[in-house]
């Protein structure tokens, strides 16, 4: 029998196609919003609050009520259990009661025969407020003490009196801004009541299993009554994690309250100014260091904006504490994270979880040292990498698998970076408008859920008489690959082409209380539960055959789509028309846990990760100063997935990543007016990269080594990793501001995102008087 471990099967994988790609394509790919509706079908649409934070005095609906096509409106008062769609404080509201807390914020909601007849209804309700102080910005909630919760702090050594004793010390601050989500489907969501008050709810979310719960509490029924379905999304994000839930409550109140299907497609406009975003970020720093780079002190303050609710911001604040180290060996080091509650609507998960903000501050510091120093900041860098005597982390984490030093090099070789410098150098040195900067900046992200008990997952699988093969699971597919990984998986364990392998939605009733797909875990916990799943019935299969046959176990081989038993060969489809007949098993469920890994939070000590991810970009820019317009031009990445399980699919997810990287720092920008209300909430104002801004040459590569940890396969996570090889792009630009006084040693001051305004500012202030 082959090894049970998939850990130590390490070959190459070959590059199946996303098992939709054909149906995307061809515009036969089904989402929620493409299924056809029965007559009865009601469409959904919220009336929202108008003030940051205030009192609801009074509420005139009659107008709404009188309004065309306006079958039902309901308020709080009219839900029969929770009013609730948290994910775990309890404080975010499915409508209203008594008091808002953001601009956006749904009051009532109105169903209505069209979505146009519901919109323009909910936009007639008459509200009176009582007007509270709104905190709207990071500021704003400092000077108040508005907190979510007490600022954490994670420490390790003396900060100060390393601080006290260092030749060198620099203090610092910057600005990164939020993220919109701009998932290319938005939120949607179809409730069809059933029998005996069931509730059947298509969902597009990241976390079936939570949008099951909040709808049963909400709904005063058991979870086993509410069955969530998710075939796929078009894109998530993390934007889909906890927000979906909203929707998916809407949907089924009035589902349940009417008997009718009720579908909730939400605007895009209603959509940006309603769901949560990236939670952006103030940093303040105080760093002590050598004359060769040396970090030997740094005091790091980190304060988000997490909005109206608790959502999900102590986890995502968590972990950009632990990524303020990223590739780093920090002696003396203290962080302090400040949650501060504010009267704008609620940050929420997105790609990288925080690990972005936490680590584009600790590059930040890297490149301020080595513009003091007048020294090239990748030597500065690779001066404070993690390395034998030096790999523990600032939560006590040791370093097992540290890749950065080998991979950092071989990129810098591979790419070129020291004659590209020099060669930028000289074009700087004779172009007084347009100015070249590059850099070379590493990532070491942690892969786990941080909350230990989300690290677990189920799989269902079905082999079939005639040996076709179906699977199920508890992770989602928001385009990014999972199922046709997972896919994979089984087939591999039966020997079977891919294609033999169907797959199906993930549905509650099939695999129960699952994790969301999210923090880089779907294909390490999914992809290992539905192997144990698969295993099992290979297992019977193989002591099946060995009975038939009169051979030992170890005489039967799977492979090529066929059971070699001894000297027999039979297909597989064969063996499971046999072993059907002779009364075996051919359905199994399976599980699987994260193992070793365990985190005390209240001290901020322990291993929150399995391992960690790895990888390398070196990017190359121009900017004009005379406009601050920017183009990236090269970039080059070296990027390590393990042993991959798919590697068209993981350079894919490499080359998204790292766009949408690029457009939180150089092109999207939240705006809010004094009011709390988003200004940029369309296409029309927001920008998100597109074909152009992807540089005419991105050469991505993937390490050539597998993961130390027997994960499946010995492949490691993809999803969010290579979101933070866009931080290269920040450093090429800071880099290039700086040339316009090379002389001068100090960092420009730039703020993120580096849109052409804040690049012309910090110009205009790198510049000698």
């Amino acid at each position: 029998m082959a090894e049970r471990d998939p850990g130590l099967v390490a070959q190459a994988k070959p590059s199946n196609p996303h098992d939709s790609a054909a149906l995307h394509v061809s515009g036969r790919a089904h989402y929620a919003d493409d299924l056809p509706e029965p007559a009865a079908m009601l469409h959904l649409a919220f009336g929202q609050s108008r003030e940051a934070h205030a009192r609801i005095m009074a509420m005139d609906l009659s107008a709404v009520r009188a309004a065309p096509g306006v079958v039902a409106v309901y308020t709080a008062a009219d839900i029969p259990g929770a009013n609730d769609v948290s994910p775990v404080a309890g404080d975010d509201r499915l409508l209203a009661d008594g008091e808002v807390l953001c601009v956006g914020q749904p009051i009532f909601l109105v169903a209505a025969t069209s979505q146009r007849a519901a919109r323009q209804a909910a936009r007639l309700g008459e509200i009176a407020y009582e007007p509270l102080p709104a905190h709207l910005t990071i500021a704003d909630a400092r000077a108040a003490a508005s907190l979510i919760e007490p600022t954490q702090r994670m420490a390790r050594g003396d900060a100060a009196a390393a601080l006290a004793d260092a030749p060198h010390r620099l203090t610092g601050g910057f600005d990164m801004g939020g993220q919109d989500h701009f998932y290319l489907e938005g939120q949607v969501a179809i409730a069809t009541p059933g029998e005996d008050g069931q509730m059947h709810v298509l969902s597009s979310t990241q976390h079936p299993s939570e949008v099951q719960h909040l709808v049963a509490h909400m709904l005063c029924r058991r979870s086993a009554d509410v069955t969530v379905e998710v075939r796929r999304m078009g894109g998530a994000f993390g934007g889909k994690e906890t927000q979906a839930a909203l929707f998916a409550a809407a949907a089924a109140l009035v589902a349940d309250k009417t008997g009718r299907p009720a579908k909730f497609r939400c605007d895009r406009d209603d959509d940006m100014v309603m769901t949560g975003k990236r939670h952006d970020f103030r940093v303040d720093y105080e760093v002590g260091f050598d004359a060769a780079g040396h970090i030997l002190a740094l005091k790091l303050g980190l304060a988000s904006r997490c909005g109206a609710t608790v959502d999900l911001s102590p986890a995502i604040n968590d972990r950009a504490m632990f990524h303020a180290d990223n590739c780093y060996h920090l002696p003396a080091i203290e962080i302090l994270s400040e949650r501060l509650k504010t009267h704008t609507v609620s940050a929420t998960a997105f790609r990288g979880f925080g690990g972005p903000q936490g680590m584009l501050a600790i590059e930040r510091v890297m490149d301020d040292v080595a513009a003091h120093l007048g020294i090239d900041p990748l030597d500065v860098r690779i001066a404070n990498l993690y390395g034998p005597g030096r790999d523990v982390t600032p939560y006590a984490m040791q370093v097992t698998d540290n890749i950065a030093p080998q991979l950092i090099a071989r990129l810098r070789a591979d790419a070129r970076y020291d004659a590209r410098r020099q060669a930028i150098a000289a074009f700087n040195a004779q172009s007084p408008v347009l100015k070249k900067g590059i850099a070379l900046s590493p990532v070491k992200f942690g892969i786990s859920f941080t909350t230990t008990h989300l690290n677990q997952a189920g799989a269902l699988v079905h082999v079939y008489a005639d040996g076709s093969i179906q699977i199920n699971h508890g992770g989602t597919e928001m385009g990014q690959g999972l199922y046709i990984k997972v896919a994979q998986v089984v087939a591999d364990v039966f020997a079977v082409p891919v294609g033999q392998v169907r797959i199906t939605a993930t549905r509650t009733d099939k695999v129960p209380n699952t994790s969301a797909t999210a923090a880089s875990s779907g294909a390490d916990l999914n992809g290992m539960a539905a192997y144990n799943a698969a295993m099992t019935i290979r297992d019977r299969l193989t002591a099946f055959a060995a009975r038939s046959f009169g051979c030992g176990e170890e005489a039967v081989r799977f492979s090529d789509g066929a059971v070699r038993i001894g000297t027999e060969r039979v297909s597989f489809g064969d063996l499971c028309r046999k072993a059907h007949i002779g009364r075996v098993s051919l359905s199994s469920t399976g599980y699987y846990a994260t193992p070793d890994i365990a985190y005390d939070r209240a001290a901020h000590k322990g291993r929150p990760f399995y391992y960690f991810a790895y990888g390398a970009a070196v990017t190359e820019v121009a900017i004009d100063t005379l406009t601050g317009e920017h183009r990236v031009l090269a970039v080059d990445i070296l990027h390590d997935v393990g042993t991959s399980l798919n590697p068209i699919i993981d350079i894919g997810q490499i080359e998204g990543g790292f766009l949408q990287g690029q457009g939180w720092l150089t092109t999207e920008e939240l705006v809010w007016d004094d009011k709390g209300r988003l200004l940029t909430h369309s296409p029309a104002t927001y920008k998100i990269p597109t074909a152009s801004d992807r540089p005419r040459h991105l050469s991505i590569r993937l390490w050539d080594g597998e993961n130390v940890q027997p994960t499946i396969n010995r492949s490691k996570a993809v999803g969010e990793p290579p979101f933070m090889l866009a931080i290269s792009v920040f450093s090429a630009l800071t880099h290039a501001i700086a040339a316009v006084a090379p002389e001068k040693r100090a960092l420009p001051p730039l703020d993120a995102p580096a849109t052409p305004e804040r690049i012309l500012r910090a110009i205009a202030d790198h510049r000698p008087a």
